[in-house]
Formats: structure tokens, sequence, C-alpha cells
């Protein structure tokens, strides 16, 4: 089986309707449904089972063509994004899977028709049946519009956009908190030690971890030390409150948590953040317990502007999922938040 890439766990899919993502046209989905391909789980297969048109397929799948040209589909995200990797999987497609694929992108205020001008960000690849097909891609474009083209015809049991919202900071506005790090504001993953049970992108999905499986979790550290993982935000703010959920984590939670901040100048590399100097404490100590959400305010003297969290957990476990409310743009007047629960703005 071929080994996942960095980029499948370094971001988010973005082709996810937990995300907003739908797939709303194909040329034809006779055996299968174009919704099907963009499901958060994994391809099943259903021996003996079968629906009006043939063997039911967990995936998308046209019928046989006939004539000249070939099938696509249209699939459009609720906020445009980069995207730096796709996986365009067969699996559980064997004699029926689409032998080749391309993917075509734009960015537009309105669906594609026919003068709109796509970008090929994925030239004509061949397809192995049965199998990720893992491919980078090199376009630092945003785009809201994807087009899967298959030749000629065939069947895609999931395709995934591995990437990042990209949210402008005009999106925003400055009198109302909402969560930095959020991957659906623009919220990116950047490092971590350990990612062995589950990886560090899930940590800032948007809404509840469906199970254990839906978070970040370490291996059992038997060398001393703690885990850690590094987030940027979407963009340069100040963070006033943070969430701690350990939705599902019963025996394996970490015992506590500390959270630093950094203000990296632009001109900076995101490279080797680990053992940046310029780290600064955000919460000295967050306690944590099992199958629960915590919620901290941050200290006066903590808020201030930074781009990027270390989330460090004592000394390894998991964690559902990790929230930074705040404010995009500098504010001059005092901390909004003394008390309660995090409000939560996606």
């Amino acid at each position: 089986m071929t080994s996942a890439p960095e980029f499948t766990h370094r971001y988010l899919n973005l082709a996810d309707e937990r995300l907003g993502a739908k797939v709303y046209f194909a040329t034809d989905d006779f055996f299968a449904p174009k919704e099907r391909m963009i499901l958060s789980t994994s391809p099943v297969f259903i021996p003996g089972k079968y629906d009006d048109n043939g063997k039911w397929m967990d995936g998308w799948e046209s019928r046989r063509k006939r004539t000249a040209g070939h099938d696509y589909a249209l699939l459009s995200l609720e906020h445009a994004g980069r995207v730096y990797g796709v996986n365009i999987d067969t699996t559980h497609f064997t004699g029926n899977n689409a032998p080749k694929a391309s993917i075509d992108a734009c960015l537009s205020n309105d669906p594609p028709d026919e003068n709109t001008e796509w970008q090929a960000v994925l030239s004509p690849s061949k397809l192995k049946a049965d199998s990720n097909n893992y491919f980078p891609i090199q376009n630092n474009n945003s785009f809201n519009y994807f087009r899967l083209n298959i030749f000629p015809d065939g069947g895609v049991a999931r395709l995934r956009l591995y990437g990042h919202v990209d949210k402008s900071p005009s999106k925003f506005d400055a009198a109302i908190p909402v969560d930095l790090i959020a991957a659906i504001n623009g919220g990116r993953p950047i490092a971590a030690s350990d990612e062995h049970y589950g990886i560090v992108a899930n940590l800032i999905a948007p809404g509840k971890g469906i199970n254990m499986g839906d978070g970040w979790e370490t291996a059992r550290r038997r060398s001393g030390g703690h885990d850690w993982a590094i987030i940027a935000l979407c963009h340069p703010g100040i963070v006033e409150k943070v969430q701690i959920d350990t939705a599902y984590f019963k025996g394996n939670y970490p015992e506590y948590a500390d959270i630093k901040y950094l203000n990296l100048p632009q001109e900076e590399s995101e490279r080797s953040l680990e053992n940046h100097p310029n780290w600064r404490p955000l919460i000295d100590r967050a306690d944590l317990s099992a199958d629960n959400v915590h919620d901290f305010l941050v200290p006066e003297k903590n808020q201030k502007k930074c781009t990027h969290l270390r989330l460090n957990i004592h000394p390894d476990g998991g964690i559902s999922r990790f929230r930074a409310i705040g404010y995009v743009q500098p504010k001059t007047s005092q901390p909004r938040f003394h008390s309660g629960r995090v409000p939560i703005c996606f």
C-alpha cells in the first residue's frame, strides 16, 4: 500500500462536507452517486449488495461510455482555499475504476459556466485500481471550484483535497471574537512531536469530534519529556480564551497542558519553530480531565499579538479539539471575556 505523503496530515481535507464542500454536478453517476465521493468515512465494500442499476459501490461511478469525450464532476467549497495535494482514491474499484484523471480549478463568485477560465492544477495522470492515488499540487492560488475529470469513465471512491482555507483579514470584524486557529477561518497545523494515533489537523476541524480517532493522539511516551503541537493562526491576532476538549479520551487524556504564543515576523520561515527563542507563555498550566470541555481565560498580561500557538501536553495522550478565541486585529479596549464559556464563532 502506498504510504501517505506529508500533506495528508499537515493539512485538512477541504473536500469535506463538514467544511461546506459539495459535489453539485456530474456528467453521469448512473452506478454510484457523485455525492458519495466526499463522504468523510472511508470507502467500504459490501459483497452481494446491489441496487436497481447494478452493484452498489461506495463512491462515484459513471456508466461505460460509448461516445466520445470523458466524464467529470464539479465540486464547490464554501470557503476558498489553497490545495497542496490530492488523493484520488479508487479503493474497491478494480475493473471499474477510472484509469486516468485530471483536476481543474477556478476562483469565482458564481458557479462555473461555459465561459469559465479553468486552471489546470493536476494534468492527466494514471490511477491505480483499488488504491490511494496521491499527487502533490504545485499551485499557490486560492480556489473555490474544482472539476475532476476522469478519462474516459469509471469510478472514484473518494476525492480528498488537502490544503487550508484562505480567508482575507477583511472578512473578519475586529469587534467580534472568532476562533483564530479554526480550519474554516484559515488556521494551519505546522508541526508536532508525534501523531501516532491521530493527526494535529484534527484539533482545528469544525464541530465536535466524532470519536477518539477524530482527534490528535500521541503514542505512550517512555523517554521523558512531553508532546507538543504548533498551529498557525489564520491571521495575527490576540487570544483571550482557549478551549481544550478531551471528548472520548478517558484513559489516555493528558494530565495537563500549557500553551505558548509566538509573534513570528513575516519574513521568517515557519520551519523549525519548535525551539524558536521567542515563545512566550499564554497559559502556564491547564489541568485536564477525561472526556470533558475545558475553558481557560488568558491572563491579561499574556494577551499579546501573536501568529502561532504551541500546545504542550504533559506527558502525552489525546485531545479532540483545540480552540483559541480572540480578535484578528489588535484592540485598544480592555479584554472582553471575564467568565463563562467560550463563544465558539465560526
